[in-house]
This record gives structure tokens, sequence and C-alpha cells, in this order.
């Protein structure tokens, strides 16, 4: 098979990417090649569903520009298509007089990033929005939503096919190479000249690719001879959720003020679609890179994470919050105390353990946790034909239809399509 574009990773981003490239270039071939068996398995089907309106971002940052461009779209999208969301609003509560300095900070935040509709609201308007949460101060965001990303994701897929692009699933991409008759002294070269092999040994043929990899995406960049860093560590987040009699607790997103050392939000409480409430999550290192139970473990994954200057660099900064953090996932009693800040009449008979996600978090190598969206490429034959996409985490899920114009700019730039 032979492709213009290939676009390695069928979550949220990558197919949101690909079905905007099909869309500016509806005379081109596009392929999306996905190892499981359907697309969204991953991060854009394992997390809280939470559209978010860009509050927390560094003001200029991708994050914050693209995570309200992206939300604007989201909502218009799910309109187009009859994606059912709720716009419950969220909270973002003080429960704590230190606290609020950083309320007020975040709500400043907000406004520099253009988030609609925020304002600073006391202990009576808390309660008048949830009426079991207490709090000294909080930051309402109203057009803070929910929806099922993997709902839109498949859409996302539908749409791309009905343009005429190809999902190739059950294709683990191992190897890219360029073909031998297409060296870089020839003329023309192959029309075709990169070659993308899976783990059967099944090959396609391509001009370019772009990789959407999440959980593998330094793997990917390392495979294609471009730099291995930032370097992909996966924490595994575990959540609670409440018993379906108690969910009249809660009625939107209620989140606890941030700490700005952390890239994690903290515990909070989410609404879903279908009416169910998840606690959560925790933050943990997980021995797998997909690994959605405690005890999952992979050796590979394992020494690739723990031999990783970075992550040790992290661990040592940051030790007392690991061990609280590793403390309240074997420990219910201890992940309930976090939630009665916020609403004191939950109990620990009021919960079960819920489903996991795990995050990839890129790390440079001083053990720094990478904030931002990271796009790169390489030289060389091969690294000159590659757009990676190397760090997209939350809101990366949000922010899927406005990554996807800019990585579809980033493509016409770079390999003049």
């Amino acid at each position: 098979s032979t492709f213009d574009v290939a676009v390695v990773g069928a979550g949220i981003v990558g197919l949101a990417s690909a079905r905007e490239l099909v869309r500016r270039h509806p005379s081109l071939a596009f392929a999306v090649l996905e190892k499981e068996k359907e697309p969204a398995h991953h991060q854009s089907g394992h997390n809280s569903g939470v559209i978010h309106s860009g509050i927390y971002y560094k003001p200029g940052s991708l994050k914050a520009k693209l995570c309200v461009q992206g939300a604007a779209l989201c909502y218009e999208y799910c309109d187009q298509k009859g994606i059912p969301y709720k716009q419950c609003g969220k909270l973002i509560v003080a429960v704590e007089q230190d606290e609020i300095p950083r309320l007020k900070a975040l709500y400043e935040r907000g406004l520099q990033n253009n988030v609609r509709g925020l304002k600073l609201i006391g202990p009576k308007e808390i309660q008048a929005k949830e009426p079991f949460c207490r709090g000294l101060m909080a930051l309402d965001s109203p057009y803070t939503g929910i929806v099922n990303y993997k709902q839109v994701a498949q859409s996302y897929a539908e749409d791309f096919q009905e343009a005429g692009g190809t999902i190739l699933t059950d294709f683990e991409v191992t190897n890219m190479e360029m073909a031998k008759e297409s060296s870089s002294e020839s003329e023309d070269g192959l029309k075709y000249p990169v070659i993308v092999r899976n783990s059967k040994g099944e090959e396609i043929y391509c001009r370019h690719i772009v990789t959407c990899a999440g959980l593998y995406s330094d793997r990917l960049s390392e495979i294609s001879g471009c730099s291995p860093e930032p370097r992909i560590v996966p924490f595994r987040g575990d959540y609670l959720v409440l018993k379906p009699e108690k969910c009249y607790m809660v009625k939107g997103n209620i989140y606890p003020v941030p700490n700005p050392r952390f890239p994690f939000l903290g515990f909070h409480f989410t609404p879903r679609m279908d009416g169910s409430v998840w606690l959560g999550p925790n933050a943990v290192l997980a021995f797998k890179r997909e690994g959605y139970k405690l005890f999952d473990f992979s050796t590979g994954d394992f020494l690739d994470a723990v031999m990783y200057s970075g992550l040790w660099k992290l661990v040592l900064r940051n030790l007392s919050y690991g061990l609280s953090e590793m403390y309240r996932a074997c420990f219910l009693s201890a992940q309930v105390k976090q939630l009665q800040k916020f609403i004191p009449e939950v109990t620990v008979n009021d919960v079960l353990r819920g489903p996991s996600g795990v995050r990839a978090q890129a790390l440079d190598s001083d053990g720094n946790l990478v904030d931002d969206f990271v796009f790169d490429g390489g030289s060389g034959d091969i690294g000159s034909r590659i757009l990676h996409v190397r760090n997209a985490p939350s809101p990366a899920a949000t922010s899927s239809l406005a990554i996807a114009e800019m990585i579809a700019d980033e493509v016409k730039r770079r390999f003049e399509l």
C-alpha cells in the first residue's frame, strides 16, 4: 500500500490530525497506523472526559492557546455531530487560607488566557452551586464541560474514512527506513521513498510520516533516528467512583487549587456522561507503559524508566510527594480524607475503586517535567520526512481539533504538500 502521509497512532490527536489533513488535501492518500485492534484504546479512552477551559496554563504557551481554541471547537464539533456533552461547569475550591493567593493568581492567569465567564465566588455562592461542597473561596468556570472522548475520537475516525482515509489497525510500527533505490543523490527518488514496517513484517510505503504515539512517542522518535528526548515516563492515575446512590452530592466538576510544583491537578470530583462520578486520580509511577492495574509490570518499561537519570532527579526532588501518592494508592481511607476537605459528608462506605488511566509524561534529562506540547522532526533522509508529536498531555483531548490545525499547518510547511 502506498500513501502520501502516514499518521502513526489512532488516539484522539492522531485521528484529529489525520481528519484535518485529508480535509485540506483531498487529492492525497492518507493512512492512520494503529497497533491496537481499535482506535482510542489508551489515553484517549482512559481519561476523566473533562472539556477544559484553559485556566491553568502559562499565558502565551501552546497549551493555553490551543486549549481555549480547542474547547470552542470541541463544543462546535459535538453540536454538529450530535455528540452529547454537558456544560456542567467547574469550581476550583480553596479550603485553606494559604491557597487563596494561588487561587487569585489562577483567576488572573485565566483572564490572560481569554477564558470566558470566570469569576471568584465566596462560601455562600459555592454552596448555591454545589450544596455539599465547603470552601473559603472558589474560581467558577461555567464553560468547563464533560464529554465521552472515545466517542469523539471514533467520530473523527469516521470523518477521516468517509473523506477517503485508510485506518490500518493491528499495525504496530517497529521500523522506518528509506527504500534502497531512493538515495538523496537520486534526482527523483521513488514517489513513496519511506518504508514503514510492522511487528509482523508487513510494509506500507509513504512520502511522509506524522507520529502521534502518546506513551510510545520517544521510542518511535528513536526508531526513526531522531532524538530520544524528551523521554516518556508513565504515571498511572487510579480513580475511585461514588456509589450510584451518592452521586447526588456532586453536580459539576470540583477541583482543588493545584500545587504549581506538579503537573497533576490533584484529587477532583468529576461527573461523567453516564451519570456516575469519578474521584481522583492519584499519580504514581506505572511499571508498564500501558499498565492500568496495580500489579501490571513490564521488565523493559520498568528498566527504561529506572535507568533514566531524569527520573531519579525528579524522584529525589519530590520524594515526600511521591511517597504520599503511593500511600494513598494503597489505602482507600487516605484518598477519602483528601475528598473530605471539599465534601465532608463523603465516607469510605460511599466509594468504590474505579478505573485507571496512564499519563504519558515527558521528562528531560535534568528531571524537569516537560509542561508544554512539543513537536519536532530530524535531519537526514528519514528525519526530514517526519513530524513527531513528542508531548501532548492533558488538555490534548480538549485541544485536539486546534492541535490538528497546527499540525496540518506544520506538515504543509515542512513537507510542502
